[in-house]
């Protein structure tokens, strides 16, 4: 079935941008001064790269600056990411995916280039006669403010704000009386330059890249590319003191500033790499890297310049990370380091450390769904204990599908109570991956819910700590009324009930006693975590033989299974408090007809695997605990090294001291 027949099409309309229509100044990405910029050094990583990776697809910046070495790289599908969101807005501008109107773009920057500003704004009142004049100070606060109010208006995309910041931000770089950064601005420079807005000379490739503003090391967590390219700070200068001028205008909160360089306060953008916790913050980056090559920037400053130019990590720290990854070279170039004149710096050297990684560790899919009690954190203290050659492999009670999903099998069946999930799951494997991502994004534009990823979160007039779920609340109502009212279950029907997932409370399942989901708003959106998740999860459900099944354990047909099968057991625990227990109902029979269950697999000799937890929070399983002892000589319980803790987030004593165990009933290795 195609997504023509399941939504009636919408037509949208591309505007593809020429530079050609109109002579207008334009600037491309490096007309800009950045500390540890690399443009000059770009023949010299470019040739390191393309010599010692070959050729790839995915090339991924994550600490990326101006951006000028992504640029080099721009015939690739690109991940770009910077703490700095300045620098985030430029990426938007050279590498975005959304369209734009050139010829808008061009209106705007005529207005702001003849705009004459008499009223003072936040800019001419904090930042008069420092880094620029006062008339110009006017101008930039005019521009910026309108900027923000055209966005909000909805006359420009997040694109074009984007652009058009950028194109402010170029100019202001241009004409800003400081020596490259913003740490201080000269007491007797001239003030008399005007801010003259130019066209940013963007070229389009069709790829579609993902661009952040997050930690490098939290990013590193969920994503994937054949080289990542590390350029972090190398000494104590922290880019958000050097640049908070550009950061403050291009967030446009209007903070209060003090000082005579005139800083906001910038606590949260402080980077560990520019400390002496710089070698352990890279440890724990590299070991989260999934790649086929790493590539490190990295100069020779160790003990050469001051203390604030000094490098943070030796070179014995940097080939000892990744030497765990994989075989490392190390290739240099003279290069001039930058010195605030206190340094006598002879011999300085740039060098490119580039890892070839071994084989990527085995990285396990995670479900889409946040499934309450979901094994994902377990899979591997979990999997290691399960035979090495199985036929079928019966998930028995799947819920988000965490375990299933990773199996190695000749068949695999998922299986569980919840007739909606297993449905759900079913129209993942039977629908083109694109078509399921097409509706999901027709019904969120159909709800006008969030779009994080496209938008981000201030165009809906939130932060990333407090969530979208006031933007959220009564859009979100509207689609779970929806659905609850909707009869007809078909494909669409098991889309939205995804989407409903999606901007839930904590992306969970909820029915109420009369089956209606009952969950309220959530914080999160359909962003590009979510996205990968989903995808990875459709892909591999494709690759794999799989059925599904929704039948009580009790009606389940064993005699499909052989010797070689095997049964995993993840039932409701009947001392703990989840949602599926309160609707579901798990009692002493369910948990004493489960155990009766599993000994009739053993007397099949089919294998069987089961979780479940012995104690949690004072309480315990006496029935479980009572048929290990009597059945020990058949089966074997291993202690498992994990709390969910986190299962119930109205609990306040997050100690709940869970005893979790596998119990087996064969050998294991």
């Amino acid at each position: 079935m195609s997504v023509q027949e399941i939504f009636k099409k919408n037509e949208l309309k591309i505007i593809t941008p020429s530079f050609e229509k109109k002579n207008y100044k334009t600037f491309s990405i490096n007309n800009r001064r950045y500390l540890g910029n690399k443009y000059k050094l770009n023949d010299f990583i470019k040739s390191v790269i393309t010599q010692e990776c070959g050729e790839f697809d995915t090339f991924a910046d994550i600490f990326a600056g101006t951006g000028a070495v992504s640029a080099m790289f721009s015939d690739k599908k690109l991940i770009i990411n910077d703490i700095l969101f300045s620098n985030y807005v430029s990426y938007q501008t050279w590498f975005g995916n959304d369209e734009f109107s050139q010829e808008k773009i061009l209106q705007y920057l005529e207005k702001y280039n003849n705009i004459s500003v008499t009223n003072n704004n936040y800019m001419s009142i904090n930042y008069s006669n420092t880094y620029f004049s006062e008339n110009v100070c006017k101008k930039i606060g005019y521009i910026r403010e309108d900027i923000e109010k055209s966005f909000k208006k909805k006359n420009i995309n997040y694109r074009e704000k984007c652009i058009l910041i950028t194109s402010l931000l170029y100019a202001m770089d241009k004409i800003a009386n400081t020596c490259g950064h913003y740490d201080a601005y000269r007491k007797n420079g001239e003030l008399t330059n005007n801010l003259e807005l130019a066209l940013p000379a963007i070229k389009t490739n069709g790829k579609i890249n993902e661009i952040y503003n997050i930690d490098s090391n939290k990013l590193a967590k969920f994503i994937k590319a054949d080289v990542v390219y590390i350029d972090p700070p190398y000494n104590s200068r922290q880019y958000c003191d050097a640049y908070h001028l550009l950061e403050n205008v291009a967030t446009w909160e209007k903070p209060k500033v003090k000082g005579i360089a005139k800083k906001m306060d910038r606590t949260s953008l402080k980077s560990d790499y520019c400390t002496k916790n710089a070698t352990n913050v890279f440890e724990n980056l590299v070991n989260n890297i999934k790649a086929k090559y790493i590539v490190l920037s990295y100069n020779n400053m160790a003990n050469k310049g001051n203390d604030r130019s000094n490098a943070k990590m030796s070179d014995d720290e940097i080939i000892r990370i990744l030497k765990t990854q994989g075989e490392v070279k190390i290739f240099e170039q003279d290069f001039k380091a930058f010195s605030t004149g206190k340094s006598d710096i002879e011999e300085n050297k740039e060098r490119l450390f580039v890892c070839k990684c071994y084989k990527s560790k085995q990285e396990f899919i995670q479900s889409p769904l946040n499934y309450t009690g979901g094994k994902y954190k377990l899979l591997s203290q979990i999997l290691p204990y399960f035979p090495k050659q199985i036929d079928t492999f019966v998930d028995l009670f799947c819920g988000g599908g965490n375990v299933g999903i990773n199996i190695k099998a000749n068949k695999i069946i998922f299986n569980d109570i919840n007739s909606n999930l297993i449905y759900l799951f079913n129209t993942f494997k039977n629908l083109d991956e694109d078509i399921i991502f097409e509706m999901i994004n027709r019904i969120v534009s159909k709800y006008n819910l969030s779009n994080s990823f496209k938008n981000g979160y201030k165009y809906y007039d939130c932060d990333s700590s407090k969530g979208l779920g006031k933007y959220n609340k009564e859009k979100f109502l509207k689609l779970r009324q929806d659905f609850n009212n909707i009869k007809n279950q078909d494909y669409y029907y098991f889309i939205l009930f995804y989407v409903l997932i999606i901007y839930s409370f904590n992306n969970q399942i909820r029915f109420n006693s009369n089956g209606l989901f009952n969950l309220p708003v959530g914080k999160r959106d359909f962003n590009k975590q979510m996205q990968a998740k989903l995808l990875a999860f459709i892909t591999t459900l494709k690759e794999k033989k799989t059925v599904f099944e929704n039948i009580d354990f009790r009606n389940f047909d064993i005699s499909q299974l052989n010797k070689d099968s095997l049964v995993y057991i993840d039932p409701p625990y009947l001392i703990t408090c989840a949602t599926y227990n309160e609707q579901n109902g798990w009692d002493e029979q369910d948990e004493k007809d489960l155990l009766n269950f599993l000994d009739n697999l053993h007397y099949k000799n089919i294998k069987f695997a089961l979780s479940n937890v012995l104690k949690n929070k004072n309480k315990e399983n006496s029935i479980l605990i009572s048929w290990l002892e009597k059945n020990k000589s058949k089966y074997k319980a291993i202690n498992l090294d994990y709390s969910y803790s986190n299962s119930n987030y109205q609990i306040k004593d997050k100690t709940t001291n869970t005893e979790e165990v596998l119990v087996v009933n064969y050998e294991v290795n």
